[in-house]
């Protein structure tokens, strides 16, 4: 199913080459993880599928996360803690050192595994983060503050909570940053995507959702209004879990984005980067029919390591 290691990384190397070169000042988004909350290979899984991520390392992939880079103003910013944070903090770490860039804070989707537990690492077991601002969502904010073992990175100050609203702007220098509320399966908290907007681009950040049709908001219309849309790529299509009705999985398949967004044009289209892939998701191998069928409409499959100006 995978590429040889050898070809993996030339793929990657090729593809981020050939997106636009940063400048000195411009903030952009750097892509840190791609996969759903439990990464690939997943945990328990010994399938086909699974095996190349185990038997080479190369090919593993982290938990859907991406950092916000502002030069200009020598700040980081990370959406998602998830349970890849070591690594992802020093992938971080080598592309805006700390001698030169601030963590300045952590914002927060829901509270589903992949997208907070990595809040842990942030502990006095840890890190011994000082201080560091979390945003959140009004349930999430009260999820964390009220549970342990979040509550102690309140407690120590190892984290500071930073009240969201939705679709009220929190502005960063100079990039804005809005949560929107999207449906999805919602236990401890609500979920939101995110709108981030610099001076010259932007950019839409919805790593889960349920079916587009249950959100108020057109999501063809709304990727004509931005630069880029990181969108819940969870599962492919129909078979992808045996035995399971994939109509009825609370994500939209990327099959169903593709000819929700098929109206759109070939520049609109080609915004659109599929993220948060399921270890069972074909599009993880950029030499899968399924990842050729997705570039062949148009459409682009997250990496890591990508840069997006903003």
């Amino acid at each position: 199913m995978f590429l040889t290691r050898a070809l993996f990384i030339f793929y990657v190397i090729v593809l981020v080459i050939a997106l636009p070169a940063k400048a000195n000042d411009e903030p952009y988004l750097y892509v840190l993880g791609v996969a759903q909350d439990a990464g690939y290979p997943q945990a328990g899984c010994y399938q086909a599928h699974c095996m190349p991520g185990w038997e080479d390392p190369s090919l593993r992939r982290g938990a859907t996360s991406i950092a916000l880079i502002d030069p200009a103003a020598k700040t980081k910013y990370l959406f998602e803690a998830t349970p890849n944070l070591p690594e992802q903090l020093y992938a971080l770490e080598k592309e805006a050192p700390s001698e030169q860039y601030e963590l300045e804070g952590i914002f927060l989707t829901h509270a589903h595994m992949g997208h907070y537990a990595g809040l842990m690492f942030l502990g006095h077991e840890a890190m011994g983060g000082k201080d560091i601002p979390v945003y959140a969502m009004p349930r999430m904010h009260s999820y964390l503050r009220s549970n342990g073992p979040w509550s102690q990175l309140v407690e120590f100050n190892n984290i500071v909570l930073q009240p969201l609203a939705d679709n009220k702007a929190v502005t960063l220098a100079s990039v804005s940053v809005t949560p929107l509320l999207v449906p999805h399966r919602d236990e401890f908290s609500e979920t939101v995507g995110y709108l981030i907007k610099g001076a010259n681009k932007s950019a839409l950040f919805i790593p889960d959702i349920n079916k587009w049709s249950v959100w108020e908001t057109e999501i063809a219309q709304i990727i004509q209004t931005v630069d880029y849309a990181l969108l819940d790529a969870t599962f492919y299509g129909d078979g992808e879990l045996p035995g399971r009705d994939m109509s009825k999985v609370p994500h939209p398949l990327v099959t169903e984005t593709m000819q929700a967004l098929s109206g759109l044009s070939v520049e609109d289209r080609n915004k659109v980067w599929f993220i948060h892939m399921n270890h069972t998701n074909p599009l993880l191998n950029p030499d899968s029919e399924e990842a050729n069928t997705v570039r062949a409409n148009g459409f682009n499959i997250a990496v890591e390591g990508i840069r997006l100006p903003l």
